[in-house]
């Protein structure tokens, strides 16, 4: 939220609302808080939404349920994040302070990377992939979609044609150091990281 507003300032013409259909009050931090109805009835030349849900599956959702309004799709970059380059960015991605993306790197739709987080170059990263704070993804990795990674996890460089892989739906425990290819729908804890099938563990 302070990104976004932030951001408005360069539009002083624009106005900001927190969109949550669950919602318990009136307003969030100073702004008014509206169901997705209610948004969708607001008279307005443009409108734009920026996906802040941490869940996957739900993001994934939301992104399409935009799609289905023809509701435009806004990126949130902090001022101090340093992008180098060759970098893509999918749409509707957050990058908040102190984010760092060096070279040559693809990025799939609805990507959030948390403070201090960083991704080196030559990586490959799927949509609505999550980085909490601290993520220090190393060069030549793939990341597959719908994959989060736990703050202070350290991702292993890869090497050229030859990438350290992590599949889709995996779970990247806080300060895990993977140092080898992870397989999609696993959970990955601990230090050094040990494997752990996401199903044996309901989730």
């Amino acid at each position: 939220m302070p990104l976004a507003k932030r951001e408005l300032l360069k539009k002083p013409e624009s106005r900001l609302v927190f969109i949550d259909d669950g919602k318990c009050a009136e307003e969030k931090n100073g702004i008014q808080v509206v169901s997705f109805e209610e948004f969708l009835n607001i008279k307005a030349v443009e409108k734009r939404v920026c996906l802040a849900v941490a869940k996957a599956s739900l993001r994934e959702e939301l992104f399409a349920k935009l799609e289905k309004h023809k509701i435009g799709h806004w990126s949130i970059y902090a001022e101090n994040i340093v992008i180098m380059d060759n970098c893509k960015i999918g749409e509707n991605s957050v990058l908040a302070p102190f984010v760092t993306l060096t070279s040559n790197i693809k990025i799939g739709r609805s990507f959030h990377a948390n403070l201090y987080s960083y991704v080196a170059h030559d990586c490959e990263i799927g949509d609505f992939v999550t980085f909490a704070p601290g993520v220090k993804c190393n060069g030549n990795v793939v990341i597959g979609s719908k994959v989060y990674i736990g703050a202070g996890a350290i991702i292993k460089n890869g090497k050229p044609g030859n990438p350290l892989v992590i599949g889709d739906n995996a779970l990247i425990g806080m300060g895990a150091v993977v140092a080898k290819s992870v397989p999609s729908g696993t959970m990955v804890v601990a230090n050094p990281s040990k494997a752990i099938e996401r199903k044996a563990l309901g989730s």
